[in-house]
């Protein structure tokens, strides 16, 4: 059985855990330690299944305790070695990942972690680099689990969709895609024109609409299931993403798979993927 469990997704702080049978990653450990541990505890997700850590970028609202749980649990990190550098310099992040238990990874080369495949690819963020992921799994039956295999693709803090991304949705049972805000909202909001056109320029963040059309545009039926992640407490709301996804996705010519808006703050309870096939 392969689930995942959203414990944060936003400016507040991302994370997502990700376990097939005793074998858990992390995506991103942008919440505080303290809410981490209480979220696993709320949801029964051991601690001890963890494996691995698993870095997009180094924004603190994805790292925030990252070097944290690696040095209290000796858990790998890993990460593109600008992110890892980044990781370094990052102020916010008051305990740094141990020497030993970083591991580097290059774009577009993939690499396991026990059941997982995850292969790595750019996107324009303005941090030291950032990687969306393509993972999937493929495990066998025992005495004590069934057989589970899909992909997931995560991408977030898109400043300009890749096009690696039109390789790799097609092929997704499962998406979770940026979908920060909404033009308007943000146009007439009460963001200094400054930090808006740092959202809407190449580096920034992707729109309600731009995901939309990118997914309409590249979704086939094998697609289960989208969450909508990282969107924006001032420029956005659930309604008018999802809304906005969902209407976009009407003009397919087969049925839309569900679309779910992640909440910030509020976790998304354990989701069992192979439910959903």
């Amino acid at each position: 059985m392969t689930t995942l469990t959203v414990l944060g997704s936003g400016s507040s702080g991302n994370c997502y855990f990700l376990e097939a049978n005793d074998t858990a990653i992390l995506i991103d450990l942008g919440i505080g330690i303290r809410l981490f541990k209480r979220h696993t505890n709320t949801y029964g997700l051991n601690q001890e299944h963890i494996k691995a850590i698993v870095v997009t970028h180094d924004h603190a609202d994805h790292v925030k305790a990252v070097g944290y749980l690696s040095q209290q649990r000796h858990i790998p990190v890993y990460a593109t070695r600008n992110v890892h550098e980044g990781m370094l310099r990052n102020r916010f992040l008051t305990k740094k990942v141990p020497q030993e238990m970083r591991h580097d990874i290059a774009q577009d080369e993939t690499f396991s972690i026990g059941p997982f495949r995850l292969t790595p690819f750019h996107i324009k963020h303005d941090a030291s680099d950032n990687s969306g992921y393509f993972i999937a799994w493929d495990i066998a039956a025992d005495l004590l689990h069934p057989a589970s295999k899909g992909t997931l693709l995560l991408m977030t803090d898109i400043g300009t969709i890749p096009d690696k991304a039109k390789e790799y949705v097609p092929q997704a049972d499962y998406i979770v895609f940026e979908s920060n805000y909404d033009e308007q909202m943000l146009r007439v909001g009460p963001y200094p024109a400054r930090l808006k056109g740092r959202i809407l320029g190449a580096y920034g963040h992707t729109s309600n609409a731009e995901a939309a059309a990118f997914l309409k545009a590249h979704l086939t039926p094998r697609t289960r299931h989208i969450w909508l992640c990282h969107l924006s407490q001032e420029n956005n709301t659930p309604d008018i993403a999802q809304r906005t996804t969902e209407q976009a996705l009407q003009g397919l010519t087969f049925a839309p798979p569900p679309v779910t808006p992640l909440k910030r703050r509020e976790p998304s309870g354990r989701i069992v993927l192979d439910e959903l096939r």
